[in-house]
């Protein structure tokens, strides 16, 4: 069995434990959220949290968002921000889709949406694609990686069984949006109408190359290697979404186009689980 570095904490930890870095930086996303939390009836906010042996204390935010029953089990999506801490947007992305649910619930009916902002709070903090280690954890997933981060997400996807995935992030080499999909065969079915929708915000990229693969109406079936993901064996395997958007776009239109887009899957999704259950 794998051997982690690390004792894992399952309570909630106190905001100034929130890692060893400048919390004023992270508090330009984290604090409108916390100040949601403390009046809202469907976000909390539970951090990820562990302990380095050396005794460090490390922890991820994580908001979960419970949206009205649907009269089913709730459909556990995952969205993941900032895993390369010089992409912003996502993690502004998230805040604005928290204040589209909390004025709009039922647009979340049916789901808890775990919501990952910062899933590399040091690089964010240093504005900086790799962690303070060094490592660009988007290359670290499954791969038997010690990055405490890393290790952390990990145990989350695991844990949680997520019915869908969806990452958030912008490309510095692109003029428009474009999205990779992975997993469960309905994922192109989700992605086409995201990025129809967020192109209304920003372009599409419609390159027949884009980052270095093959791509299709901007849609993308290939991915780097170690990238946030499920775990290979596990079966069914999710609905998986990674989004781009243009580096060089306002930060407010990228956060715009990334939010209409999720607010998209969310909305096929149902369809398609409403389709389900009447075969």
């Amino acid at each position: 069995m794998r051997q982690l570095p690390m004792i894992f904490l399952d309570q909630p930890i106190r905001r100034h434990d929130l890692l060893a870095v400048e919390l004023s930086a992270l508090d330009l996303v984290l604090e409108p959220l916390r100040r949601k939390v403390r009046h809202s009836r469907q976000l909390i906010e539970s951090p990820l949290a562990a302990v380095r042996k050396d005794g460090e204390q490390i922890a991820l935010p994580r908001y979960i968002f419970s949206g009205p029953g649907g009269g089913g089990d709730p459909i556990r999506i995952g969205i993941f921000a900032g895993i390369h801490g010089d992409e912003p947007a996502g993690a502004y992305a998230v805040l604005q889709l928290v204040e589209l649910l909390e004025a709009a619930p039922i647009l979340a009916e049916g789901y808890h949406l775990f919501l990952y902002p910062v899933c590399n709070p040091t690089g964010f903090v240093d504005a900086t694609r790799c962690s303070r280690t060094g490592r660009d954890l988007n290359r670290e997933f499954w791969k038997n990686s010690q990055e405490p981060e890393v290790i952390l997400l990990e145990q989350e996807i695991r844990t949680r069984a997520f019915h869908g995935l969806v990452s958030l992030h912008t490309d510095d080499t692109s003029e428009g949006l474009y999205g990779f999909v992975r997993g469960a065969v309905l994922t192109r079915a989700l992605l086409e109408p995201a990025l129809a929708a967020a192109e209304k915000v920003l372009p599409r990229n419609l390159s027949l190359i884009i980052d270095g693969f093959s791509a299709q109406n901007g849609i993308i079936s290939e991915c780097y290697d170690g990238i946030l993901t499920s775990p290979p064996e596990l079966h069914p395997q999710p609905f998986e979404i990674i989004l781009e958007t243009p580096h060089a776009a306002p930060l407010t239109q990228q956060a715009q186009a990334l939010v209409v887009a999720i607010r998209a899957v969310l909305a096929e999704y149902q369809k398609f689980l409403a389709f389900a259950a009447n075969l």
